[in-house]
């Protein structure tokens, strides 16, 4: 490709993104002063720019990139898929990718989740786990289970639906009308905790508020929808696994499905493989995306239990689940899936990250001391805190700052985290925390 004269490239295709591509989340006014980072491509950890520029990929690109930019091992599985089938519609067929990821999620769950439903984004994933919910309970004959329940703070996502389960003021504001109306309840963030209360006993308290809500309505309400371990788009919000033990008997006692939307917590990324794991309980649907490619192609899906699949289960079309994506279960999508998920079992993947993020705390140590933040704190593969007083424009200075020390960060409100892949050596470990703070220093001087 050429370049236009006395030009840059990464000038060049930042111009002409500009003027055809609508970036998302963004105020592309803002692209004014803030130039986009044209990127030629990534290696590992890193991510480069035309220049040679390189950023140390630290939030894993929206929390997608688990093993690496170019990885060989995806790569070739891949290369060798597109020899085979790219695509093929998934009503009336089936081929083996699809069937062998479906299998392979099913046993990482002692098959307590056997079914597989496929779309292609989280929140196409949240659409669905609503739709099942609602729809199971009809063909059981509870025609009034129409509501649903999500927590203060929470996001699924940024389709009707998963709006509707979304309590991010922003984003309701600009789509409230368009919104069926859900029930909030209290999160149980550690964060909230009042004088001497432990995380255990925050999620305790949430809980009750939960019980008193199911208590009233119990009987209207489909499902309750919750981000196990770690609300993250509500600022790393994380809790106890007490609180998630605790929904599901509740949910169990009032008859309420639990959906669990594990599309940026899942993959291993709290510690292990699920995030239900830790609490030692599995929710009527589980949601994944993200990481489950590996980064590398769409793909979501929903897992669920084999009672709520056996409700579907009748010779009626109009009782079977009525919802479907022209891309469900692509084989190179699902392809990248199984490559992802060779790769956890052959490098032991969940064992060397508890290494990885003890050795990344312990490098980062030094922010649980400082004065100018708050709530230091870490979730396997996770780790944030918030700046005690948030400067304008917080946000937006400190990912340009960290772009000039060679790290992508992207905080969200006066929360800054790290969701790196796993991948990091020590060198790029010492580098990350190093910049971090020295990023820190920059944006908020001591």
């Amino acid at each position: 490709m050429t370049t236009a004269p006395n030009s840059s490239a990464s000038d060049e295709w930042m111009a002409r993104s500009l003027k055809s591509v609508w970036h998302p989340c963004t105020q592309m006014q803002h692209h004014e002063t803030m130039p986009l980072v044209a990127l030629s491509h990534g290696r590992g950890a890193w991510l480069y720019d035309h220049e040679g520029q390189r950023y140390l990929d630290a939030i894993s690109s929206w929390w997608v990139n688990l093993f690496g930019h170019a990885n060989a091992r995806i790569n070739a599985a891949l290369k060798d898929q597109l020899d085979l089938l790219e695509h093929a519609m998934l009503a009336g067929f089936t081929h083996e990718p699809v069937v062998m990821l479906s299998e392979q999620l099913s046993a990482r769950t002692g098959g307590a989740l056997g079914h597989c439903f496929y779309a292609s984004d989280g929140a196409s994933a949240v659409e669905i786990a609503l739709k099942m919910s609602f729809h199971s309970w009809r063909n059981q004959g509870y025609t009034d289970k129409l509501e649903f329940v999500c927590l203060q703070g929470s996001y699924h996502g940024e389709t009707i639906g998963a709006l509707s389960v979304t309590d991010v003021k922003l984003f309701r504001d600009a789509y409230g009308p368009l919104l069926r109306g859900v029930h909030v309840v209290p999160t149980p963030d550690a964060r909230n905790a009042l004088d001497s209360e432990t995380p255990v006993e925050v999620a305790m308290r949430a809980a009750a508020a939960l019980e008193t809500l199911l208590q009233q309505r119990a009987g209207r309400i489909a499902a309750i929808i919750v981000e196990p371990l770690v609300q993250c788009a509500a600022g790393m919000a994380m809790h106890d696994p007490a609180y998630l033990r605790e929904v599901r008997k509740l949910c169990d006692r009032y008859g309420v499905h639990l959906v669990a939307d594990e599309i940026a917590v899942g993959c291993g990324r709290t510690g292990s493989f699920f995030a239900c794991e830790q609490a030692g309980i599995w929710p009527d649907f589980l949601c994944l995306s993200k990481g489950i490619s590996g980064g590398y192609l769409p793909l979501s899906l929903v897992m669920s239990s084999d009672a709520v699949y056996r409700s579907f289960y009748d010779k009626d079309i109009a009782r079977g689940f009525l919802h479907s994506h022209s891309y469900t279960g692509n084989p190179l999508a699902c392809r990248a899936a199984l490559a992802t998920l060779a790769i956890f079992d052959e490098d032991d993947v969940i064992n060397r990250n508890h290494q990885r993020a003890a050795a990344l705390s312990a490098a980062l140590a030094p922010l649980a001391e400082d004065a100018r933040i708050a709530n230091f704190r870490q979730r396997g593969m996770i780790w944030a805190f918030d700046v005690k007083v948030e400067p304008t424009g917080f946000a937006r200075r400190f990912f340009t700052a960290a772009l000039k020390h060679e790290l992508l960060l992207r905080p969200i409100g006066r929360t800054v985290y790290l969701m790196p892949p796993y991948v990091l050596d020590e060198a790029e470990t010492a580098l990350l925390a190093e910049r971090t703070m020295a990023v820190l220093d920059e944006v908020m001087p001591a």
